[in-house]
């Protein structure tokens, strides 16, 4: 996140919301240091955020947010886009958008925008926190519209959805599986040979084909994306003829997808 933000977005003034948007509004004006407007603006959250929450709530979004603000110190602002807004918006939202995922994949977030939300919505209770999020992040994106232009504010519109897209498919990535469904004649080998080479549980469903009116158990299995293959190799070993449904899974909880 500190490399798009440093090598991207500040030195093209493009604001995509949060504390360092803030940042890159102030520096225009004051010349502050992105990382000193960021620590210093999320000092009051997490204070009233620790007497709220308690410290185990702010734990790892205080260090997230730590981290965040000694990388932008230390990673150099140096303009690598050539005044490409397009390739600023892409290169830029990607960059942030895998440093979010990485961040909220592990359960913390960096401060800022997203804390000033969550604390928010205890005055706002009616309205959602992603939705008290989206107004304050458009409220500095207009803000950076109003100081760097029009022009410069719409290409940092198009850096925010690739962000929100990247960070939803790292997200989706993390806890990515597969869902089998296996009809055959052979339930009860393939379920006992599913079980014991992957360890996998293995759940009958009762069916009825329409066309033929025959009874049949229907396999339910979730696995990795990385034993998909070989299950269904498996199961065509042991089966031909068999007919397997295969889907994708957002996310899956319990024993084996923890």
């Amino acid at each position: 996140m500190a490399t798009g933000t440093n090598l991207v977005y500040e030195p093209m003034s493009m604001v995509t919301g949060g504390f360092a948007g803030i940042g890159i509004i102030l520096q225009e004006f004051f010349s502050l240091p992105l990382w000193l407007v960021t620590a210093v603006l999320n000092i009051p959250l997490f204070l009233v955020a620790a007497r709220k929450f308690g410290m185990v709530f702010v734990g790892k979004t205080l260090y997230a947010a730590v981290c965040f603000s000694l990388a932008l110190a230390v990673v150099p602002q140096l303009p690598v886009t050539n005044e490409d807004y397009l390739m600023a918006a892409l290169l830029g939202g990607a960059l942030n958008g895998a440093g979010l995922g990485l961040v909220f994949g592990r359960g913390a977030s960096t401060g800022g925008s997203d804390l000033l939300s969550t604390l928010l919505h205890l005055l706002f209770p009616a309205t959602s926190t992603a939705g008290i999020l989206a107004f304050v992040d458009g409220a500095i994106v207009a803000a950076g519209m109003l100081v760097f232009g029009i022009r410069i504010g719409l290409y940092s519109i198009v850096a925010v959805f690739v962000t929100s897209r990247l960070m939803d498919r790292i997200l989706e990535g993390l806890k990515f599986a597969k869902l089998l469904y296996i009809i055959s004649d052979s339930p009860d080998s393939i379920s006992s040979a599913v079980m014991k080479r992957f360890q996998r549980g293995v759940t009958a469903l009762e069916g009825r084909g329409m066309y033929s009116g025959s009874r049949k158990n229907v396999l339910m299995c979730a696995v990795s994306r990385k034993e998909t293959p070989a299950v269904i190799r498996l199961v065509k070993e042991m089966d031909g003829n068999a007919f397997v449904i295969i889907s994708d899974v957002r996310e899956i909880m319990g024993e084996g997808f923890e």
